[in-house]
Order: C-alpha cells, then sequence, then structure tokens
C-alpha cells in the first residue's frame, strides 16, 4: 500500500524514504494535499528511457514516408496559436 507524506516531510527524511523504497514500500508525496511526485521501486520490467527510444525508432523505420511538397516558412506558422502578425 501507497503512504501519502507532504513534500515537507519528504525533504527532511529523504534517506528513511529511499530506504522504505529498498525494501519494497511506496509514498505519494502531496504539496497541499495535491499529488505530485510518487516514490516507488524501480520496476525491471519497464522499459528504459533508451529502450523506449530504441523501440519508437524501430516503429517509425517500419513505416513509409509520407511524401508532401515543400512548405514555406509563412505557410508553417499560418493559423498557428500565438501567431503575433
Amino acid at each position: 500500500m501507497e503512504q501519502i507524506i507532504s513534500a515537507t516531510e519528504a525533504n527532511r527524511q529523504f534517506s528513511r524514504l529511499l530506504d522504505g523504497v529498498r525494501q519494497g514500500n511506496s509514498y505519494l508525496v502531496t504539496t497541499h494535499g495535491r499529488p505530485i511526485a510518487r516514490l516507488s521501486p524501480f520496476a525491471e520490467g519497464r522499459r528504459s528511457i533508451a529502450g523506449a527510444r530504441a523501440a519508437l525508432l524501430e516503429e517509425l523505420r517500419s513505416q513509409s514516408a509520407v511524401d508532401v511538397a515543400p512548405w514555406t516558412r509563412d505557410e508553417l506558422y499560418e493559423d498557428s496559436p500565438g501567431d503575433r502578425r
């Protein structure tokens, strides 16, 4: 079960929390009662960032390229949100 802890308390007891994570505990860190972070044991089954990147690149390589006409800079920014012209 996940224990709820305030960010202030987590800051004060970070080493203790890491010891708890090593033992399999999970913590939900809150600020003003709102969740902002989760401390939990690293799951070896999850993909690392490098693994996720490699999987994405492999997927992209398996797809064919779409042939589109070249765009001008003005066309790229036409009707874009925050257009300041």
